[in-house]
């Protein structure tokens, strides 16, 4: 990891932080210690990283917000690649062309104060673009696939490329990006309405209201931990089990919303991991569904 740290400071490749907790990196708060964690400057930056961790076969992740990650408790012995400084943010009449680490709470509310419509529905997801469009992340009713025009991509063989709305595959809370991790999302085109702005906010302030209400948002959580089934509600599932409130350790069932499993009291990842699958097989043996898991689980190997 040395070599790869010089290879950084040689380069200017951007900032970075070394032996750092992951806690700090995701909406769980938990995780284990990243060796190093790199924020590349640029898109050449980046290439150039990318170049080197594939010659030395470096193990890396590129993260967002963290919103949707579970890390194991142990070391990340290789390099987390955040892509805060990928923040620009351009509107051509409809058109809003946003950098793949711009947050996207920010860019939703910043569309509503320009009377574009299309994002209302992400104003409570703390999220990335480039992750929200890898998860396909969405809610009442709409995802980012409804928006995304075309994103710009660096492909596993480092070549940058545009792809279309149509080939990246967008189905509920997966993508092309999800299936294809060795792509990596750089800038999105987002196609928008005009709206009025007052309705909009009056749609998003009712929202918050009951969102405030029904999801324990003053813990430290991943959202939904499991995708609903067709027709059905993961949560209802789970309460109809009777697990509101059960704990693993410090990590619990939320008796606000029986689909958020939150940090209640200092969890580990493991407490968090085992109460999620403890659910997942529970469901499958009294019901005979299959969850499937929204988060994802990484350095469990």
């Amino acid at each position: 990891m040395n070599n790869i740290v010089e290879y950084i400071d040689k380069n200017a490749i951007g900032k970075y932080v070394e032996n750092v907790s992951l806690s700090k990196f995701t909406t769980y708060k938990v995780g284990g210690i990243a060796k190093i964690i790199v924020y590349p400057k640029n898109e050449k930056k980046l290439i150039m990283l990318l170049k080197e961790l594939k010659r030395t076969k470096t193990k890396y992740k590129v993260l967002g917000n963290g919103s949707n990650t579970l890390f194991s408790d142990k070391e990340f012995n290789g390099v987390i690649i955040k892509l805060d400084n990928f923040d620009n943010i351009a509107i051509f009449g409809n058109l809003v062309k946003a950098g793949s680490g711009v947050n996207l709470i920010r860019l939703s509310h910043l569309t509503i104060k320009k009377s574009l419509s299309g994002l209302e529905f992400a104003t409570g997801i703390p999220g990335t673009v480039g992750g929200a469009i890898y998860m396909n992340a969405g809610a009442y009713k709409s995802d980012m696939g409804y928006v995304v025009r075309s994103i710009r991509v660096i492909t596993p063989k480092l070549e940058i490329i545009t792809m279309t709305n149509k080939e990246l595959m967008f189905h509920y809370r997966t993508s092309f990006l999800q299936k294809n991790p060795g792509y990596i999302c750089l800038e999105a085109t987002i196609q928008l309405k005009k709206g009025n702005k007052n309705e909009m906010l009056e749609i998003v302030r009712d929202r918050k209201e009951r969102r405030l209400a029904s999801q324990p948002l003053e813990f430290p959580s991943a959202g939904s931990v499991f995708r609903n089934p067709e027709n059905l509600f993961a949560g209802k599932l789970i309460e109809d089990l009777g697990y509101k409130g059960l704990m693993k350790g410090g990590a619990k069932v939320s008796e606000k919303h029986a689909n958020f499993i939150i940090n209640y009291n200092h969890a580990t990842s493991q407490d968090i991991k085992d109460l999620i699958l403890f659910i997942k097989e529970q469901v499958k043996e009294k019901y005979n569904i299959d969850l499937k898991i929204e988060q994802e689980f990484v350095n469990w190997e």
